[in-house]
């Protein structure tokens, strides 16, 4: 094993033949093992766990938010990709927020809202793919929000954090989240009527009808009923942010019915003879295809994550990846995406790019060359001392803290339905909740630049470039696992270790997940205040000091964070033949969790 030892691990992993989950809180694991249990499939459970989400983890997601899915059907077994990130809506311009004085999208408030994709998205998937009816998958959502949820020590942190702002300038959001006037301590309950209401509205739309009828009459009410109204009037009202500034919303109830979910064939690429399935150049899913085809050139000794040699290749095929996507990911007309995809994932190119890598650190910024001019973002690394709260960024600090975040949830069912979703947006310290739909809009189009010449640019009615990246995995065309993380810019990395040490090294699924994690923070960050750390790599203290020391003797800018800090992956597995079933899930948080038999 190259020397690569199996950690001891802080739980089994799960194991079974029924029917198993796995998601970043017990409560969605628990709802979506329920549905399972009294005869949903995959995407029933899938489903009625997302909606738990929204409730249990609301400063990790939201109903205001998107999602991106890859899941394959027990009937059709190649990989399919959800495509619920919203669009920028209709007066979302270039020209609009360079008026407002804005040189970048702002990370809070209603002018970066993209249209919320999540809800009409799982309602899409229920009516396509799932069994139940809408009453009994939302069931759960609703008795949770209504009963309360118990409040995890992050949420009260966030809360905590971002009390001055609720109370000063977004009272909506301080009589939603803080009822009794104080901040919510951990474990108590936390209640939700407002998106219980919500729920339960959209449960009336298509009383008397068929179950396929009832979902549309919601998916419509959602579009152009009372949600698309109350949204736009509320995103009309310029609201204030930490930041001083105060800008209203260009959101409008007519940019709800313009978004439609679909599905799209997935991307894939081969490491170590397993095909891994992702999303496309909208997000970015094939930053993990292009580093892991860099690494299928090197020997199991150079690409070993548990020593220095392997941290070091690991981490300069990624920064060499994560240029290509400044580069030149964005959403592009098919055509162009196609070339595009084509070139960075030729085995030519993946070889010239492997042999880039030495064994000292880079700190350039290198894109590569695949006969389309690359964009060169700015490379700033200026990081401002004010801003951090109300800015909704799902992003990870160099001590290896969260703020703000994304959920994800993998189910797979006795049929041999799997699907990998990481639902995230609507973040409640994201902007000002909507007081009779009990939330808030997200803030996804900090993820577009003001700037023509970039392929993720700012542009009305095109979605903006994501990092939500969920994973399908196939072993001879079958699919075998679903997996994913939240951690904005850090999914694919973190997803990344969990391959290598599952294909490479021959580990269980909780063995990988529990062994140390690191990551580069050589990129730019895909929030809000976009900034550039070159030769920055953060690892769990847990790493051996001496595996340190030969890193920062490489020329790495190392820093240690908290042995348990990095990452909330969770992952479903299936064996073909047996019928054998597998989870398990992160313990960083706390909160995530594994169910299945």
């Amino acid at each position: 094993m190259a020397g690569l030892q199996p950690p001891r691990t802080t739980r089994p992993t799960l194991r079974g033949s029924f029917g198993m989950t796995a998601s970043t809180h017990w409560l969605a694991s628990a709802t979506a093992q329920s549905v399972l249990e009294r005869g949903g499939n995959a995407f029933d459970a899938a489903t009625a766990g997302a909606f738990v989400l929204h409730v249990a983890e609301p400063h990790l997601n939201g109903p205001g938010g998107d999602l991106v899915a890859v899941l394959a059907t027990a009937s059709n077994p190649s990989p399919q990709v959800l495509v619920g990130q919203g669009h920028a809506p209709r007066g979302a311009t270039i020209e609009h927020f360079v008026a407002e004085g804005l040189d970048h999208v702002p990370g809070a408030g209603a002018l970066a809202a993209a249209v919320p994709g999540a809800v009409d998205s799982w309602l899409w998937l229920l009516a396509e793919f799932g069994t139940w009816e809408l009453a009994d998958v939302l069931a759960y959502a609703i008795d949770y929000a209504e009963g309360g949820v118990p409040v995890v020590p992050q949420l009260a942190q966030v809360l905590l954090r971002i009390e001055d702002l609720f109370r000063t300038h977004w009272p909506t959001s301080y009589a939603l989240w803080m009822p009794s006037g104080t901040v919510p301590q951990p474990y108590t309950t936390l209640t939700n009527p407002a998106y219980a209401r919500t729920l339960r509205r959209l449960v009336a739309a298509g009383a008397g009808q068929s179950r396929t009828a009832r979902i549309e009459s919601a998916r419509s009410t959602w579009r152009t009923g009372f949600v698309a109204a109350a949204v736009a009037e509320f995103a009309a009202v310029p609201h204030r942010h930490s930041s001083g500034s105060d800008h209203a919303g260009v959101i409008t109830a007519a940019d709800f019915s313009d978004f439609v979910p679909s599905l799209e064939p997935a991307v894939t690429a081969k490491f170590r003879g397993a095909t891994v399935a992702k999303a496309g150049l909208w997000s970015q899913g094939p930053v993990l295809l292009q580093a892991l085809t860099m690494l299928d050139h090197f020997d199991d000794e150079r690409i070993d994550p548990s020593t220095a040699v392997g941290i070091h290749t690991i981490t300069e095929a990624l920064k060499l990846a994560m240029a290509d996507r400044e580069a030149f990911y964005g959403h592009l007309e098919p055509a162009d995406a196609e070339t595009v995809l084509r070139r960075l994932l030729s085995p030519r190119y993946s070889r010239e790019r492997a042999g880039l890598i030495d064994p000292v650190a880079s700190t350039a910024f290198r894109p590569g060359d695949i006969g389309v001019p690359p964009y060169i973002p700015p490379l700033g690394t200026d990081r401002p001392e004010t801003g951090g709260d109300g800015t909704g960024e799902p992003t990870v600090q160099l001590t290896g803290e969260t703020r703000g975040d994304t959920c994800h949830i993998d189910v797979v069912d006795r049929w041999g339905n799997l699907i990998s979703a990481t639902p995230s947006g609507g973040w409640l310290q994201s902007s000002p909740a909507v007081p009779e739909l009990g939330f808030a809009l997200g803030t996804r189009l900090q993820m577009t630049w003001l700037d023509r010449a970039a392929p993720s640019r700012l542009t009305p009615g095109r979605r903006p470039r994501t990092t939500l990246t969920p994973t399908l995995l196939l072993s001879d065309g079958r699919p075998v696992a679903a997996l994913g993380t939240p951690g904005g810019d850090q999914q694919d990395q973190w997803q990344l270790l969990y391959l290598v040490r599952t294909l490479a090294f021959g580990l269980d699924p909780q063995e990988a997940i529990d062994a140390p994690a690191f990551h580069t923070t050589a990129l730019v960050t895909s929030f809000w205040p976009r900034t550039w750390t070159p030769g920055g790599l953060v690892i769990e203290d847990r790493v051996d000091e001496a595996v340190v020391d030969e890193l920062r003797g490489r020329g790495h800018d190392v820093t240690l964070s908290g042995p348990w800090s990095q990452g909330r992956l969770s992952v479903v597995t299936r064996d073909p033949d047996s019928g054998v079933l597998q989870a398990a899930a992160n313990p960083r948080g706390a909160q995530g969790y594994a169910a299945g038999r």
